[in-house]
């Protein structure tokens, strides 16, 4: 493996891992910040295979994943890794002293930094940004957050908007596409004026498709937020719905946790307190990660008359074993079927397939059971 040569210029070339869309808030705030970025390639198989190879066999995804990320972005010529820290029995928190151990040992010369959640204290994460950015102020640091939030938000109702139409257009194909190229446009959207039109002009395209006729079924998504999020890391699994006609609802959202646990609630209002009350009567105490989201969320939706609950996550995560194991309960006493799929290297598509498709039959029997 060729070890790469620290970069002649000051300035940073700067790399970041994957998750879901978040990268294209990311990559807008690193600019803004005056640095050079390089995104790691979209995930692919070959991504994956690299973080199985450096990383130890019993390490979750998410950890693979975000390591085949690095090493690729490396190889193209980054030498500053932005990841971020964390806190509490999840292995998270360690991630990033993992992965720059397993680095340096494969002789990759970088530096790493590392956003450590300010305890929603938002004028700290200010600061860290003002330290990593290019000779910038605080206000211009904070500018950038607010210039990659509004792009965020924008990405977001996207992604909301394709999770409602998808299973309820008779051309999903066309709606996949229309959607993907709305995602390209807003990565490159420089200003607000043009994220305004890539998002107007692609929702717009969206709402001209022609819709079936028929409710679909509505299934949550809980679970661990990595896996939630990347669709590499689950096999897609809310396409791979949206196109059994099920509509997907993620339970939660990249700005959802940046509001809650890095701006202090400041941005929007914050649904966390009310999955915690949702979650209490099962699980009343902190199990790191997402666990208790993952209950109180599986709890609001059989409150909401949800046709059923899958929970993600990758395979010997603690807070979401912890979760399942409550979940259980929660089936039974708020009649919500719910179902677990954990992900790791030896999963497969096709076996992912079969599961969803029954499962949602088995929805489909039990509401038309009920119907009669």
């Amino acid at each position: 493996m060729t070890c790469l040569e620290e970069g002649g210029g000051s300035r940073l070339k700067i790399t970041f891992p994957h998750m879901g869309n978040a990268c294209i808030a990311i990559e807008a705030m690193l600019e803004k910040l005056r640095l050079e970025v390089i995104p790691p390639p979209p995930i692919s198989k070959k991504t994956i295979e690299i973080g199985i190879k450096y990383c130890p066999e019993f390490a979750c995804m998410p950890l693979k994943i975000t390591m085949g990320n690095f090493i690729e972005a490396l190889e193209m010529g980054a030498d500053t890794i932005l990841m971020a820290g964390g806190w509490g029995p999840c292995r998270f928190g360690y991630y990033a002293q993992v992965e720059r151990d397993i680095l340096q040992d494969l002789g990759y010369q970088f530096d790493m930094v590392i956003l450590e959640a300010p305890d929603s204290r938002a004028s700290e994460l200010f600061r860290q940004l003002q330290t990593l950015g290019q000779n910038v102020s605080v206000w211009e640091a904070f500018k950038a957050l607010k210039f990659a939030w509004y792009k965020l938000q924008g990405v977001e109702k996207l992604e909301k908007k394709f999770a409602w139409l998808h299973p309820r257009a008779l051309d999903k194909r066309q709606v996949e596409s229309i959607y993907d190229q709305a995602l390209l446009d807003m990565k490159q959207a420089k200003n607000k004026k043009a994220i305004d039109e890539a998002c107007g002009k692609n929702l717009a395209a969206l709402d001209m498709v022609l819709l079936r006729g028929e409710e679909p079924l509505k299934i949550g998504l809980v679970g661990e937020i990595y896996t939630v999020l990347e669709p590499m890391s689950n096999f897609d699994i809310a396409r791979s719905l949206g196109r059994l006609d099920v509509e997907a609802d993620n339970s939660i959202y990249i700005s959802d946790w940046l509001n809650d646990h890095l701006l202090g609630g400041l941005v929007k209002k914050s649904h966390r307190q009310q999955l915690v009350k949702c979650a209490r009567p099962y699980l009343n105490y902190f199990v790191g990660g997402h666990g208790l989201e993952t209950v109180g969320s599986t709890v609001a939706y059989a409150r909401n008359q949800y046709d059923g609950v899958i929970q993600v996550g990758p395979l010997t995560c603690m807070p979401e074993i912890v979760a399942q194991s409550v979940l259980n309960r929660v089936s039974r006493e708020e009649n919500i079927p719910c179902m677990t799929l954990y992900f790791d290297q030896h999963a497969g598509a096709a076996g992912i397939q079969t599961r969803l498709e029954a499962f949602t039959d088995m929805l489909k029997r039990k509401k038309a059971s009920l119907a009669i």
